[in-house]
């Protein structure tokens, strides 16, 4: 959505400047130097430029503006690209066999990142609702700190109960913006019956359903620890919900049998036979980066998920809803 704002904020911006240098020119007044009208049709308002040109009938005969038009055509095929790349959802489907005496169908939804699938989030809903869930589990960075939308948020939350119960772990973007604003959001999804797992568990007569704050990833990751709850037994079969894979070996401690991960947003760009291209963290080619990795029996799910973080755009790395369908 940051991108999808700056190209509307600078076409609009485009369009205004040619606008008025072409009334400075009428009017015989100080104009706007051509270097300048030129670099905000580089800087993404080629488009605006363009339709400044056209409607005020300005610099349409100076060789030098002929490179607006060309923009402006390369600005709609890199839009067009970038937004199929950036919207086009796609739904991966595993299979993890713990033994259950009954299948268990797991919807994952990893950093939605306040990015926007339709009207009140109908397109990501829908395809949650064909997966025909038993539950759905949130893991992590539902919004984002940088440009927060807690409504965009809540219009999946409200869709997401009506499908199938519904459980939360915390990302570090939540771990931003701690407060009074996100105590708000918090409140009203458990008033929408959304099961909170940082840091706690819960079970059933076949499975554990465990999961971890992303601030406790962070303190163990300074200090070496984590006393939230010790390690499970094995009478039964232990899912957990943690934002970010790296912490893997905790999760091996704590006597996880399937991880449910995200964070690592595909690594934004995948190049083909390279794979993901930088974590969060700022790896380069973080391995793994998507799907399932076995850890000594262990099953971690890595999540593309679903927005965009620090860049705006992704490449060959399309929005991902997880179906795991676990035997």
């Amino acid at each position: 959505m940051i991108l999808v704002y700056w190209l509307i904020l600078v076409n609009i911006a485009a369009f205004i400047l040619y606008g008025y240098d072409k009334s400075c020119a009428k009017k015989k007044t100080r104009r706007i130097p051509e270097r300048t009208l030129l670099l905000w049709a580089w800087l993404g308002g080629s488009i605006g430029a363009f339709l400044g040109m056209k409607i005020f009938h300005h610099k349409t005969l100076k060789a030098k503006f002929v490179i607006v038009p060309v923009l402006a055509i390369l600005e709609i095929i890199i839009c067009i690209f970038c937004l199929y790349q950036n919207y086009h959802l796609v739904t991966t489907e595993y299979e993890v066999d713990l033994g259950l005496s009954e299948d268990l169908t797991i919807v994952q939804v990893s950093d939605l990142h306040n990015q926007f699938f339709g009207a009140d989030q109908s397109s990501i809903l829908t395809a949650v609702e064909n997966a025909s869930p038993d539950i759905i589990v949130v893991t992590g960075d539902i919004v984002d700190s940088t440009h927060t939308s807690y409504k965009i948020a809540l219009d999946f939350i409200e869709g997401a109960v009506r499908i199938a119960p519904v459980y939360y772990v915390s990302g570090n973007h939540e771990v931003r913006l701690s407060g009074k604003k996100l105590d708000a959001f918090y409140e009203k999804m458990q008033e929408l019956g959304v099961v909170f797992l940082d840091d706690t568990y819960v079970e059933t007569s076949d499975y554990v359903l465990a999961g971890i704050a992303d601030a406790s990833l962070a303190s163990y990751s300074a200090y070496g620890t984590y006393r939230a709850y010790g390690a499970f037994d094995e009478n039964k079969p232990v899912i957990m919900l943690a934002h970010e894979p790296q912490y893997y070996e905790l999760y091996q401690n704590l006597g996880a049998d399937l991880v449910l991960s995200g964070h690592y947003h595909g690594g934004q760009i995948i190049i083909p036979g390279l794979g993901g291209l930088i974590s969060p963290e700022f790896e380069w080619f973080p391995k793994p980066y998507e799907g399932v990795t076995d850890y000594s029996g262990m099953q971690l799910v890595i999540s593309r998920g679903l927005g965009n973080s620090i860049a705006p755009v992704r490449i060959n790395n399309y929005p991902e809803l997880v179906v795991v369908r676990v035997k």
